[in-house]
């Protein structure tokens, strides 16, 4: 993978410029901390010995049919294997052992759907759906190694579907419902599937939405010749065309199926799943992940990230078209026999307190979700979760990007009451589980920072010559030891692989994102090093400028991108969507213009006169893709005017025509 050089006028700090300085921190409340199911110690114990310590998890939280004798096998690097000779099943571990062990009355999940229909699920019931849902799969041919793409909703099907799969030895591939005909068939071609899950349609903002027709378009594609059958799930009612002999409803073929499967017992290294990086170009790129390591790091980050307790409820709001959902929301909590909500539809729907609503309805205790989603209720306003009971809340967590330190801050004050614990987490798709956290009730928090690597991970933020760098220094974020939940490869291109995440530093693995050490030596992310501004030749970090922006009381959202400048090779550029009241102000020109000198003299306040925005642009809205990620492309296309591109991925793409049509010859400019 070709990266620009992180080269900067000073040198010695090693990367990317320092300059945002957050000094607050919130040590663990002493009650919190006596009664934490873990301490520091954790973290002595697993450099003690890092090989024993994850083999110890492996085997105190894992159900083997086979035990393991070997911990890890590098021998084929970059490729690991963990526990390889170690046999088990995922959906034996996440459901019949529960029920085996005499917990099968507890609560596995808690559904809310969008229209307000809601429905319990206990571990007996999962392990009846999942015994037949995978007897239907092996009725329509599908056997171990076969894969099967999944294209659902959020719904306990789709968690069943893809225990089913896990059940049978057959990888599943998950496809965000957002994605469109073409997306799906490259996937569906990639992985060579033989079988598409999906529904008629799902709720999304009061309306039903078909998904259906997106799979009968994908399978006329070159490519999708190997699909046999598809398994359809009825959940809106709505009409549904049909291919006779190819189409079967779910419903009529886990009717007729029996309610005992035995499970297929697969090698630890056997692969669980594939799932496709969003935002990828060309060929999809297939992260492959295989059983064993990923089962007990997912279901280990889980519990230790956490502090899982036994009567804890648990959300993780993330759809099961991305990783988060994956790991915390089917194989984490699920095989630590976890009580969890899965809700199937928007923040706002019917109304902008449905969340809060679910948490107090169901007394919630922790809740896992995205930045993106808690600056959109900061943009709401403290009142609206005002008017709900959060007391159930004991810990917060977010994941997705990083965390700006004001929102960190609201999301602690408003719905932690001062009193919760933040866990700021980092981890990829390819990673499979969490890295780099801060731990409930061991580590003194500090808004926007991840912190330090999770026990048992091995980390670090190094330059150009992949040394470390010295507190205070910035750089690239690098893992420096096999991990468990690590991708086993890009599907079906090895050279791809090693290209993509282990040429730039031997011995490495590096995926793009640029981060610094504070003084304690504690890690920041600096989002994507291809968003890195080169200012006159300082190295900058849009997370940073992003974060002092909404620092500022006037400002909901920010997001700030590098457009080419005669004088100082790129010049920072920020968008931003103003609080209610303010973004009345800024409606006209004198009002607008005052907006931005304020926020321009902020920045320089904040961070230094280098990162002042040149030109700030007050919008409605920022495009973002399906899973909440800002896509700058389409911001720096604004900002150096020019035609905006492919904009096919984005949520709502009329916010691209909201953008430019508010932004008049000459708006925005200071």
């Amino acid at each position: 993978m070709e990266v620009p050089p992180l080269t900067t006028q000073q040198p010695e700090a090693g990367g990317l410029e320092n300059l945002l300085h957050e000094t607050r921190t919130f040590p663990p409340d002493p009650a919190f901390v006596a009664a934490a199911n873990y301490g520091p110690s954790l973290y002595d114990d697993a450099s003690a010995d890092r090989l024993g310590f994850w083999a110890k998890q492996a085997r105190e939280l894992i159900s083997w049919r086979t035990p393991f004798t070997q911990t890890l096998d590098w021998s084929d690097a970059p490729v690991a294997r963990w526990f390889a000779d170690g046999t088990l099943n995922a959906a034996y571990n996440a459901v019949d052992r529960h029920v085996e062990a005499g917990r099968g009355d507890h609560v596995a999940i808690h559904f809310e759907g969008e229209p307000g229909d809601s429905r319990t699920v206990t571990y007996a019931d999962l392990q009846r759906d999942v015994a037949r849902a995978a007897n239907a799969l092996a009725a329509l041919g599908v056997g171990k190694g076969d894969r099967v793409v999944i294209y659902l909703p959020m719904l306990v099907e789709s968690v069943v579907a893809m225990l089913a799969c896990a059940r049978i030895g057959a990888p599943h591939s998950v496809v965000f419902g957002g994605f469109s005909a073409d997306a799906l068939r490259s996937r569906i071609a990639d992985a060579e599937a033989s079988l598409v899950i999906t529904a008629d349609g799902g709720y999304r903002r009061g309306v039903p939405s078909a998904l259906k027709p997106a799979v009968d378009e994908a399978l006329t594609g070159e490519g999708t010749e190997t699909v046999k059958h598809v398994l359809v799930v009825r959940r809106t009612g709505q009409e549904t065309a049909w291919t006779e002999g190819r189409d079967v409803w779910w419903h009529d073929a886990l009717e007729s199926a029996d309610t005992f499967h035995e499970p297929v017992w697969v090698d630890a290294e056997h692969p669980l799943f594939i799932l496709y990086t969003s935002g990828t170009t060309g060929k999809p790129k297939g992260i492959l992940h295989t059983t064993g390591g990923y089962l007990t790091q997912a279901a280990y980050t889980h519990r230790v990230v956490f502090d899982l307790k036994d009567d804890d409820v648990f959300w993780c709001t993330a759809d099961i078209g991305w990783v988060t959902g994956h790991s915390y929301v089917v194989y984490g909590p699920l095989t630590n026999g976890g009580t969890q909500i899965l809700y199937e539809g928007t923040p706002d729907t019917p109304h902008r307190g449905r969340w809060w609503e679910i948490i107090e309805k169901h007394k919630v205790s922790i809740l896992y979700t995205a930045p993106t989603a808690i600056r959109t209720f900061m943009k709401w306003g403290d009142d609206v979760p005002a008017q709900y009971d959060l007391t159930s809340l004991r810990v917060l967590g977010s994941v997705g990007e990083s965390i700006n330190p004001e929102a960190w801050i609201w999301y602690r004050r408003v719905i932690g009451r001062d009193t919760t614990p933040i866990v700021d987490t980092w981890w990829q798709t390819e990673t499979g589980a969490i890295m780099i956290t801060p731990l409930a009730g061991i580590t003194a928090t500090k808004p926007g920072s991840a912190q330090v690597p999770v026990p048992g991970i091995s980390a670090d933020v190094v330059d150009d010559e992949a040394h470390p760098v010295p507190n205070g220094g910035g750089g690239y974020l690098v893992l420096t030891e096999p991990w468990p939940a690590m991708l086993r490869g890009i599907w079906g291109d090895r050279q791809r692989y090693e290209d993509t995440y282990w040429s730039r530093f031997r011995g490495l693995y590096f995926a793009g994102d640029g981060a610094k050490k504070d003084e304690d030596g504690d890690i920041w992310l600096l989002g994507r090093v291809d968003d890195v501004m080169n200012v006159s030749g300082h190295r900058l970090s849009t997370t940073e400028i992003e974060s002092a922006l909404v620092s500022h009381d006037v400002v909901a959202e920010a997001a700030v991108v590098g457009a080419s400048d005669d004088t100082t090779g790129q010049a920072v550029v920020a968008f931003v969507i103003l609080l209610g009241e303010h973004a009345e102000r800024a409606a006209t020109p004198e009002g607008r213009t005052a907006v931005e000198a304020e926020l321009r003299d902020h920045v320089a306040k904040e961070i230094g006169p280098i990162a002042k925005p040149k030109r700030i642009l007050v919008v409605p809205e920022l495009p973002k893709t399906r899973s909440g990620k800002i896509m700058r492309r389409l911001l720096r296309d604004v900002a150096e005017n020019r035609a905006v591109g492919d904009s096919t991925t984005l949520a709502d793409a009329s916010v691209m025509d909201l953008i430019t049509a508010g932004l008049g010859t000459g708006s925005g400019r200071s």
